[in-house]
C-alpha cells in the first residue's frame, strides 16, 4: 500500500476539507479489495482523531419532509455554532442496484454552508435503512471536525431501525391529520424513538399538529420506561417557517444531559460497537462466501432442487452448510 496516498486522504480529512473527505467517503464505499486495504489504514488512524460529536437519527415515513427539516435544523445547528454533516441515505433499486442520491440537491442551501457536508449515499440493499458504511463515514465526519452528525434513513418500514444502533438520539418526524394519529402509531419504531417531531405545523394544519401531540404524548406514557428513565417527548415544528428548531435541539440536549449525567452515553456508544462488530462478522462472513466458486456451484445445485420441489429449503440449507464447513 502506499503511505503518501493514504497520508493524502488522513490530512484532507484531519484538516477539514470536505472534498477530501467525500472521496474518502467514495473510498470507503468501493468494493474493490485495494480500495479496502487502503480505507482499512485510513480508518484505523482517523479512528484516534475523531471529535467530541452527537449523533442524531432522523426517520420518518416518506413526505414527512425530513429533508426539509434537516436543511432548517441544520442551518439552526449551525446558527448556534455547531458544524454539522449530514449522511443522507437513499434506497438503491433492486433491479438496476442505482440510486437517485437527490437529497443534496433537496437541501441546496445547508450544503453550499461552509459548516456544512452533505453526503447521499445508496443502501445497496442494506436492510436497517441505512449504507452499509454508515458506521464509517460517521467516524470520517467526526474526525475532520463535525460536532453533530444526522444520519436520515430512507423511511419508516419494518426493516429500516438499525439506525437506532448508531446514534445518540433518534427522532422520528410525523405528519398531522394523516388519518387516526393513534392507529397509525407502529409500535416498534415507537418504542425505538428517543422523541417525536409533528412536521408541518403551519397554517390551517396548526390545531391538527397541538393535537396529534397530545395524542402521542398519551400513547407514548403506555410504553415501559427506558434503562436511562427517558420519557420520548413530542413537540410540534414547520420547517418552512423554520419554527419548534430550538425546541427539537432543547429535547435533544435534555437526553444528552441525562445520558451523561448517569454515565450511560458512553456504555451506549460501546454497546454500538459491539453491534457494529457481530454485523461485519456477518457482512465478511457472506463476502467470502460469495467469492468461492465452490460454494456458488453448490448454491446454484440446491436452488435446481428447490424449483422441482425435491428438496425443501431447509433442507437445502442444511446440505449448504454441511457443504461448506465439512
Amino acid at each position: 500500500m502506499n503511505r503518501k496516498e493514504s497520508e493524502y486522504y488522513i490530512n484532507g480529512v484531519k484538516f477539514g476539507d470536505r472534498y477530501i473527505l467525500g472521496k474518502t467517503i467514495s473510498l470507503i464505499e468501493s468494493e474493490l479489495s485495494v480500495d479496502r486495504m487502503l480505507s482499512t489504514e485510513i480508518l484505523k488512524e482517523l479512528a484516534l482523531n475523531r471529535s467530541n460529536s452527537f449523533r442524531i437519527g432522523i426517520t420518518g415515513v416518506p413526505g414527512v419532509g425530513k429533508s426539509t427539516f434537516i436543511e432548517a435544523f441544520g442551518e439552526y445547528l449551525i446558527s448556534i455554532g455547531k458544524k454539522v454533516a449530514v449522511l443522507a441515505v437513499d434506497p438503491s433499486s433492486e433491479k438496476t442496484g442505482g440510486s437517485i442520491l437527490g437529497d443534496k440537491t433537496r437541501m441546496s442551501s445547508l450544503s453550499n454552508n461552509d459548516h456544512a457536508f452533505i453526503r447521499p449515499s445508496p443502501t445497496k440493499n442494506t436492510l436497517g435503512g441505512v449504507a452499509s458504511s454508515t458506521r464509517e463515514n460517521i467516524l470520517l465526519c467526526e474526525a475532520a471536525g463535525y460536532d453533530v452528525i444526522i444520519v436520515e434513513t430512507v423511511g419508516v418500514g419494518q426493516s429500516e431501525t438499525q439506525v437506532r444502533n448508531m446514534v445518540d438520539f433518534f427522532l422520528l418526524l410525523m405528519l398531522p391529520g394523516a388519518g387516526d394519529e393513534l392507529q397509525g402509531i407502529k409500535k416498534g419504531i415507537m418504542e425505538m424513538a428517543d422523541g417525536l417531531m409533528i412536521n408541518k405545523a403551519e397554517g390551517s394544519n396548526l390545531m391538527i399538529a397541538k393535537q396529534a401531540q397530545s395524542e402521542y404524548k398519551n400513547a407514548l406514557h403506555m410504553f415501559p420506561p427506558t434503562e436511562s428513565g427517558w420519557i420520548p417527548q413530542v413537540d410540534i415544528c414547520s420547517s418552512l417557517e423554520k419554527t419548534g428548531l430550538k425546541d427539537a435541539w432543547d429535547m435533544i440536549m435534555s437526553h444528552n444531559e441525562l445520558l451523561s449525567q448517569k454515565d450511560l452515553l458512553l456504555e451506549m456508544r460501546n454497546n454500538q460497537n459491539i453491534t457494529w462488530f457481530r454485523e461485519q462478522i456477518s457482512q465478511s462472513l457472506m463476502s467470502h462466501f460469495f467469492v468461492n466458486e465452490n460454494n456458488l456451484e453448490l448454491k446454484k445445485e440446491l436452488e435446481m432442487e428447490i424449483n422441482i420441489g425435491g428438496i425443501t429449503p431447509k433442507e437445502a440449507l442444511a446440505r449448504l452448510l454441511e457443504g461448506i464447513f465439512l
